[in-house]
């Protein structure tokens, strides 16, 4: 199912003002680990020709990135995900798998596969022998989340959104990272059908407007620099 996720560059001042506001009115995600949030740390994957990287750049209607992500610099849960992005709506597809499947991923190897194409696997693995994907870039924040059930409303505010080249080191601790300059600071909203009107009053700031926001492109840039 295609979920609807917009985009907002923040300020510093906005991020405290709409977290406050989300504060009042909503729950947190159930997966936090406390009032401070949690930590995301991504390794994302491109093919031999950088496709997802220009994809994204020339604003593709339809693309997909791929990555493993962990919380918290913890390796107990290790989830591998593909994400497809068509127009503004997204479809995540995702699964959990050990270490020694991501560690084979990472070396460009396949891992066992359920030969379906929602399995995330299945997609890596093709992309693998077809495309030659390999990882690219380390992609690390911190998060803190709110979840509104009536139309699956998930609102997170990430805030130091940084990059890694050593790729080789995901899932160790104490990785060196280049902060981005700018942008590091973003909010997402993401839901099924609807958005109920008292949560998109609460969101308006005045001056916010809405970004193609990317951080795999951002921190693409950033580590090459």
């Amino acid at each position: 199912m295609y979920r609807v996720e917009d985009k907002y560059n923040c300020t510093d001042a906005q991020l405290v003002t709409l977290q406050s506001r989300m504060e009042a009115v909503l729950k947190p995600d159930v997966n936090e680990g406390g009032a401070e949030g949690y930590r995301v740390t991504s390794l994302y994957f491109d093919d031999l020709t950088d496709s997802c990287l220009q994809d994204t750049v020339d604003g593709v209607n339809r693309r997909s990135k791929y990555r493993i992500r962990i919380y918290n610099d913890s390796l107990d849960v290790i989830k591998l995900e593909v994400k497809t992005k068509r127009d503004n709506r997204i479809m995540k597809r995702s699964k959990t798998v050990t270490r020694a499947q991501m560690e084979s991923l990472m070396r460009g190897e396949c891992i066992e596969d359920s030969a379906s194409d929602s399995d995330p696997a299945t997609l890596f693995n093709l992309a693998i022998r077809t495309q030659g994907l390999h990882p690219k870039v380390i992609v690390a924040y911190e998060r803190k989340a709110y979840v509104y059930e009536p139309g699956n409303v998930r609102i997170t505010f990430d805030r130091n959104v940084r990059a890694s080249s050593r790729v080789e080191a995901f899932g160790q601790k104490n990785i060196s990272y280049d902060f981005l300059r700018e942008y590091d600071k973003v909010l997402e909203v993401k839901y099924d059908a609807f958005i109920p009107d008292f949560l998109l009053q609460l969101l308006e700031t005045g001056n916010m407007q809405q970004s193609a926001y990317s951080k795999y492109q951002l921190c693409r840039e950033c580590a090459a620099l």
